[in-house]
């Protein structure tokens, strides 16, 4: 459900009171980067679940993917006129977190 991430996105970049909601939910998890995706699945798919909205981890990682990609230009450069967009906040991407992280790989082993 792509789509889903995409569309809560969407209201969460635009409902302040959905970003406050998020941001309390998710103070409650502070600390280690090899627990982002738990974060996710604890404090972010809930809430998306709650508006109708739901989708997985595996949703989540493929949509800031795909949105990781889109924003990328060649040597990192705009072109000329064009606006340079904020950043972008991702929940799995930008937090060093990859699947095959050997911090992630052992504390998934440590925690099964």
């Amino acid at each position: 459900m792509i789509e889903n991430a995409e569309r809560f996105f969407a209201l969460y970049d635009r409902d302040e009171a959905l970003r406050e909601r998020v941001a309390e939910a998710e103070a409650c998890y502070p600390g280690s980067l090899e627990i982002r995706e738990d974060v996710a699945e604890c404090v972010l798919l809930p809430i998306a679940e709650e508006l109708g909205l739901p989708f997985t981890v595996k949703d989540l990682r493929a949509y800031e993917t795909r949105l990781k990609l889109s924003r990328i230009r060649p040597a990192g450069i705009p072109e000329e006129g064009e606006e340079i967009e904020e950043p972008c906040r991702y929940w799995l991407l930008d937090y060093g977190w990859e699947e095959n992280d050997e911090a992630v790989r052992r504390f998934r082993e440590q925690t099964r």
